[in-house]
């Protein structure tokens, strides 16, 4: 009891605080008990646990994390489609104009409310995705018939026989023409009318030096009567580039060219395919 009461009269024994401002303003002084400062010191330490434990707690939280795991997981699955969106981008920039790009920002609608579905919108991209591939496939399939089409004259001349029957000069018979002669000046360039690979170069009888192109989608051309071929077999060329040179070799009565374009084992009428290039 007596130790009890000693104690007591300790802690409430006061003790004094001197406050001494800056300035010429008086001091003051404070006297308070001395177990307040104890006191004091112990709610400060509790408190600052009880705080640290809250944001401890609140950083596990259960739920938060479900929804930060979640998002995670979405934005990682729609990289590769944003990836993909934008490789398509930048192939569309290649092939149309740019204003087709600007015209549908200037014409979507970009308001929004409410929340953001996201297996919906995953489901939009995809959708677009294939979308895209679809386009990419079918202009890749109009690419290949384009360079595949023989396009304009093989050589810069004139037509002196035209596709179909015709009285033979050298028999003086009536045949049909599978081709057209157009006339130049000896050595004048010949140029391949579309892409492809050379199937036959070589002198083959009445027609002379000949040069044979299969162009792929059911297309292929002949020229013949050539003085010199520049190609060989397995050979891959381009539309406008040279392949021979124009001669009168063979069966041929002067300098020209004999061109035939085949479409499907079938020979049609080259006139057909001159319009577009000189």
């Amino acid at each position: 009891m007596q130790k009890l009461e000693k104690f007591m009269k300790k802690a409430f024994t006061p003790i004094t605080i001197m406050v001494i401002p800056h300035g010429n303003f008086k001091a003051i002084n404070i006297r308070i008990p001395s177990i307040v400062i104890p006191l004091s010191l112990l709610i400060f330490l509790a408190g600052s646990v009880y705080v640290a434990s809250l944001a401890v707690h609140g950083l596990e939280y259960e739920p938060m994390k479900q929804k930060l795991n979640y998002y995670s997981r979405e934005f990682g699955e729609w990289s590769s489609t944003v990836n993909a969106l934008k490789k398509a981008e930048t192939d569309f920039r290649k092939i149309f104009d740019l204003k087709s790009r600007e015209t549908v920002l200037e014409t979507i609608d970009t308001e929004f409310s409410g929340s953001i579905d996201f297996k919906a919108l995953k489901r939009e991209l995809e959708t677009t995705v294939e979308t895209v591939d679809e386009i990419k496939d079918y202009l890749r399939v109009q690419k290949d018939i384009y360079q595949a089409t023989p396009k304009g004259f093989p050589v810069k001349g004139r037509i002196t026989s035209g596709y179909g029957k015709r009285e033979d000069p050298i028999s003086d018979t009536w045949l049909f023409h599978s081709g057209v002669d157009i006339s130049a000046g000896p050595g004048t360039s010949i140029q391949a009318t579309a892409d492809g690979v050379v199937s036959y170069s070589a002198w083959k009888n009445n027609s002379g030096h000949l040069i044979v192109i299969e162009h792929g989608c059911g297309f292929s051309t002949i020229y013949a009567h050539n003085k010199m071929n520049l190609v060989k077999v397995g050979q891959r060329v381009n539309r406008g580039e040279v392949i021979g040179y124009v001669g009168s070799t063979g069966k041929s009565t002067g300098p020209h060219v004999h061109y035939e374009v085949w479409k499907d084992g079938k020979h049609v009428n080259p006139q057909h395919y001159f319009k577009g290039r000189s």
